[in-house]
């Protein structure tokens, strides 16, 4: 019955978000990570999908992108944004957002960890960053790949029917086809597995969450909007970047665009609903 279906998934939905208490392994031998194995690290980062093409440089200079706001104002700022008003972003913008969600501030060791701008369980950093750009200065619409080491993008190729691809790729959400960028994070699950084994899951999906409130904050420094979505078409993503579905996949999306205060009622608009069900 569906209703003993949806118990049993929800039931081992909650098991994983309680995995510290599961029970041990039903297995004599001793279990150890593939670090503590000794076993090679996977790479740190992923190589480029496009070698022959020469990738695009981004401004590291973000002089004159602050609008002078103090953190507890940029706090408060915060909020999820579905109304964008389709007038483009710079590069300049778009290289802030980039760097203030996966940027590396530096390498520990000769190889073992990137120091970014975000925590991450480890220093693993298990995320890919790719996006969908339609109005950034300079930018040819299409699919793109972030190369956080040398703070570089990667044109991977136009996509046909863009802002439908959008929309289906985002689980039918069309409002989301309205902005400039959309930011699709994926999942590269040895990085963390190398270090913590059958427990790496749970942690990666945290670290995605501090991905996701970096993006928040920057838009809200900046005076852009974005909304972090979770239902998407897990197929449609990989085919749109090329990934295999098995050792990496997307977790994590995110719109972005350009916002008015002047959409306030049609922001409020998406949740009538709380006042119509007496919620």
């Amino acid at each position: 019955m569906l209703k003993d279906e949806i118990e049993r998934r929800t039931t081992e939905g909650r098991a994983f978000m309680r995995f510290m208490r599961a029970e041990p392994l039903q297995s004599d031998e001793p279990y150890q990570t593939d670090q503590e194995q000794k076993l090679p690290q996977p790479p740190l980062v992923k190589a480029r999908m496009r070698p022959e093409e020469a990738p695009i440089a981004l401004p590291q200079d973000f002089t004159g992108l602050a609008q002078g706001l103090d953190l507890t104002q940029i706090i408060r700022r915060r909020k999820s944004s579905r109304v964008y008003t389709q007038q483009g972003m710079t590069l300049q913008q778009l290289s802030y957002l980039l760097w203030a969600t996966q940027g590396v501030r530096g390498v520990r060791g000769k190889s073992y960890a990137t120091l970014r701008t975000v925590p991450s369980g480890g220093a693993r950093h298990p995320f890919e960053t790719y996006l969908l750009v339609q109005q950034v200065d300079g930018l040819v619409p299409g699919a793109y790949h972030y190369l956080p080491m040398e703070h570089q993008l990667e044109f991977l190729g136009p996509v046909e029917d863009l802002r439908a691809n959008i929309t289906a790729s985002l689980a039918q959400q069309s409002w989301a086809a309205k902005a400039d960028v959309v930011f699709y994070w994926s999942c590269v699950p040895y990085r963390a597995e190398w270090r913590y084994g059958i427990m790496a899951h749970r942690i990666v999906m945290v670290d995605a969450g501090h991905m996701g409130q970096n993006l928040y904050m920057a838009c809200a420094g900046l005076g852009l909007g974005t909304c972090g979505i979770g239902a998407f078409d897990d197929d449609l993503c990989g085919e749109l970047f090329g990934l295999d579905d098995a050792d990496e996949f997307i977790v994590y999306t995110a719109p972005v665009g350009t916002i008015s205060d002047k959409n306030a009622a049609e922001e409020a608009a998406f949740y009538t609903f709380v006042e119509e069900d007496g919620l």
